[in-house]
């Protein structure tokens, strides 16, 4: 600390404007969408770069009126452009959550794992409907080697053995999905 800042002057005119500084940012807030004391604080600041460049104000009171205001307008156009946070709209895409990739990275080798422990056909048919290629019914049909009216039903029954199998797995549907 240097000698100036120490001065008696100094610490008087402090003093004399905390209850001024006080009341104008109290009055001033609530329009500006910021708390009083930050309010308060960004014009203490004010008031202290410029006592360090060029000296106290010649009129303190008009001089911390004018500062209030003019942090007050500050607020209220940073609370313009400012958009609140809520959980629907998440802050970045859902495949940068971890919790969620790991759970879903879970599901899928709980899925597969499942799919191999089907009965009968029904590997070679949920991995064909599992594919990334998205194949039609007749490919899926002609690649199994049977007829494409016989696909629904067996996918049915699939279908069925799979949710039977994964539901101790990953638990239940959630409400919403029809289910028979």
């Amino acid at each position: 600390m240097t000698t100036a800042d120490t001065a008696p002057g100094r610490e008087d005119l402090f003093h004399a404007l905390r209850p001024l500084v006080a009341a104008e940012a109290g009055a001033e807030a609530p329009g500006a969408a910021v708390e009083a004391r930050d309010l308060e604080q960004a014009v203490w600041v004010r008031l202290l770069e410029r006592m360090a460049d060029e000296g106290p104000p010649p009129d303190t009171v008009r001089w911390v009126r004018t500062a209030v205001r003019a942090e007050a307008r500050q607020g209220r156009r940073t609370a313009a452009h400012e958009l609140p946070y809520t959980r629907a709209q998440p802050a970045a895409g859902a495949d940068s959550d971890p919790e969620r990739v790991a759970l879903r990275a879970d599901r899928r080798r709980a899925l597969r794992s499942a799919v191999g422990r089907t009965p009968g056909r029904c590997p070679r048919l949920l991995a064909a409907m599992l594919s990334p290629d998205d194949p039609t019914y007749r490919e899926i049909a002609g690649e199994l080697g049977i007829s494409q009216g016989s696909l629904g039903p067996m996918r049915s029954r699939c279908l069925g053995c799979l949710r039977r199998m994964l539901t101790p797995e990953i638990g239940t549907a959630e409400l919403g999905g029809k289910r028979r």
